[in-house]
């Protein structure tokens, strides 16, 4: 979701017609989109109504849903790749030579393009392949649905090869090309050699060439899948088709399904104003106190995201509404936008986390426990920046300041109840067992649409439409990187590596405490750079059968590498949410990169007792 200014070059000839070609297909695409996630919104609720009120399971529901949601998923990867809203690395980009910054730019392009070009073949032979294997529930061929996986890999080679031959000189386009296949023939011709290397093919192509890729800016997503293609390719036997494997397995599971309907739930909350009604509520009830004003942005953020499982639809609805406030206050921009960015990565375990979905979904631990685990862990990280707000606002000016009367807080509390209402629904609703995640968050956008419409404006049609396309290419960004590091994950486990290290971890000095302290050291870093959720994704399958061989309760683990990722996404030099968060507040970075510090402090004590103190995590289970 990061952009990057690269020197303007000339655009090749007849750059215009093919981005104009392009363009108005993708303006169909969008249709498509925001249709296919308006039918699994409707069809998740046709099964809830009949499963729960008519006791009349309506079986085809699920397989309807799965068809559309890869569709959805590849639909908005591609929708994504023309906004240029697929994660990537922008750091090392940034800080290179005008002159330079083209041909690295051309160099990411050109890898994308030889990824998707060489999925293309084994992407419709995998089509093919489960052409004649039959669904349970429809009984249609599982073709209809995995053929959404080659649609979307050509529509996306034609979205890069559209913005190659608009934005990038022919010059640039031709070395990188030559570096490309350069590259590829070296490694197909020195194959015998590399495979006599054993593991350490996984530090050339899953850790150096990766790492190679991230730094010039290729998107996370095709970094991951030009690794694990890369490795199989060239130091196994093994057919490359078990990417497209790998990548459907990935992205297809049921559960995240609900990803993109939190995602949507987040856009109609900040467009509905409902989340700003629960800032002034908290703002009237703490807003005179000393530290109030902080008291109310966190307060905000815990309880918001609560409703909308995004850290980035949380800071978004909670800043605008407080930051005047605060800076009347005498609030500095760099301690208030820390205060935010750490928030933020505090609130992210309060359900429903989408990163608790996926980490549920990929370590194959209770969503539930997980969402009752969350809530206490959140409280112990929102205490510790609680007590170093106080602290800091021991000097505060609160001239002026007044409390708000008993009527004003019974009016803003009207206003703000329905709102409320919603974490707790979702909550009680999915540790009770009452209904899953997935089923959950399409009542709980019904419940924000129809709440929104009657008491908080309501949303018109063209803006609903903009927010269904919206969610599309987001949560396609999101499922694309879910399916890349699942082929990863699955190249590192077949060749044995795993055995070794888990050999080596369950052997440390310490026991279980050593690896927390690994575990610890692992996600600040990779959440630093792999903006936390494909760190989860690539290193879950790995770490977690080690914690339980070390007798850690998967839960009390799973807490321990979500906040350990989030605090490393937080941390500057490197972590997008610390520049996400200087977006939103509208400060530049290097004015809060001294200020987040102490708040970042604060949760890394917090990390520690959640890591050391089991009963932080499992007293709710």
């Amino acid at each position: 979701m990061n952009t990057v200014t690269t020197t303007r070059t000339p655009a090749l000839p007849g750059a215009n017609l093919a981005d104009a070609i392009v363009r108005r297909s993708l303006g169909g695409l969008e249709h498509i989109a925001a249709a296919l996630m308006a039918a699994i919104i409707a069809l998740l609720l046709a099964g809830v109504l009949s499963r729960y009120v008519l006791s009349m399971p309506l079986i085809w529901v699920d397989d309807l849903v799965s068809l559309c949601f890869l569709w959805l998923a590849m639909i908005g990867s591609t929708l994504a790749m023309q906004r240029n809203e697929h994660l990537r690395l922008t750091a090392v980009l940034e800080r290179l030579p005008q002159a330079s910054r083209s041909y690295v730019n051309a160099f990411a392009i050109m890898a994308t393009i030889a990824f998707l070009a060489a999925l293309i073949e084994p992407s419709i032979t995998y089509t093919r392949d489960e052409w004649i294997v039959r669904t349970t529930g429809l009984d249609i061929s599982k073709g209809w649905r995995t053929a959404a996986i080659p649609f979307g890999i050509v529509t996306m080679l034609l979205v890069v090869l559209a913005y190659a031959w608009r934005s990038t000189g022919g010059r640039e386009l031709l070395s990188a090309a030559l570096v490309v296949g350069s590259l590829a023939a070296a490694c197909w011709g020195f194959a015998d050699e590399l495979a006599n290397l054993g593991n350490w093919n996984l530090v050339i192509f899953l850790v150096m060439f990766v790492g190679i890729l991230l730094a010039a800016g290729v998107p996370i997503a095709f970094c991951f899948g030009l690794g694990a293609l890369s490795y199989l390719a060239f130091t196994t036997s093994v057919p490359i088709g078990i990417v497209l494997n790998r990548m459907d397995e990935g992205m297809s599971s049921f559960i995240l399904v609900s990803v993109p309907v939190f995602v949507l739930l987040g856009c109609v909350l900040d467009a509905t104003g409902m989340g700003k009604a629960i800032v002034d509520f908290l703002a009237s009830l703490l807003g005179h106190i000393k530290a109030g004003m902080s008291y109310v942005l966190l307060g905000s953020l815990f309880i918001v995201s609560g409703i909308s499982g995004s850290k980035v639809s949380d800071m978004a609805t909670v800043a605008p509404a407080l930051f005047p406030e605060m800076k009347r206050r005498g609030h500095k921009p760099a301690g208030m936008i820390a205060l935010l960015a750490t928030g933020a990565a505090m609130a992210d375990t309060v359900p429903p986390s989408i990163v608790l979905i996926v980490v549920g979904s990929i370590a194959g631990v209770s969503i539930a426990g997980l969402f009752q685990s969350g809530f206490i862990v959140a409280m112990v990280l929102l205490l510790a920046l609680l007590l170093l707000a106080r602290w800091k606002a021991r000097n505060e000016d609160m001239s002026g300041v007044k409390r708000a009367s008993p009527a004003v807080v019974w009016k803003v509390l009207l206003i703000a109840a329905p709102a409320l209402v919603l974490p707790f629904l979702i909550r009680s609703a999915v540790v009770g067992g009452i209904a899953t995640a997935t089923e959950v968050s399409t009542i709980a956008v019904l419940y924000a649409l129809v709440i929104g419409q009657a008491l908080y404006g309501g949303i018109g049609v063209r803006k609903l439409y903009a927010m269904l396309v919206d969610t599309a290419a987001l949560s396609g960004a999101i499922l694309l990187i879910l399916g890349t590091a699942a082929a990863m994950a699955w190249s590192i486990a077949q060749s044995g590596m795993v055995v070794q290290l888990t050999s080596f971890l369950t052997s440390l000095p310490g026991g279980w405490i050593s690896f927390m302290a690994v575990t610890v050291l692992v996600f600040l870093v990779l959440g630093c750079i792999l903006e936390g959720l494909p760190a989860v994704l690539l290193l879950a399958p790995i770490m977690f059968p080690i914690a339980a061989k070390l007798g850690i309760n998967d839960v009390h683990y799973a807490m321990v590498v979500v906040v350990a990722m989030n605090i490393g996404l937080m941390m500057p030099p490197i972590g997008v949410g610390f520049y996400v968060a200087c977006r939103i507040g509208d400060a530049k970075p290097d004015d809060v990169m001294f200020a987040i510090w102490p708040y970042l402090g604060a949760l890394f004590v917090g990390l520690i007792a959640i890591a050391l103190i089991p009963w932080i995590s499992t007293v709710a289970l």
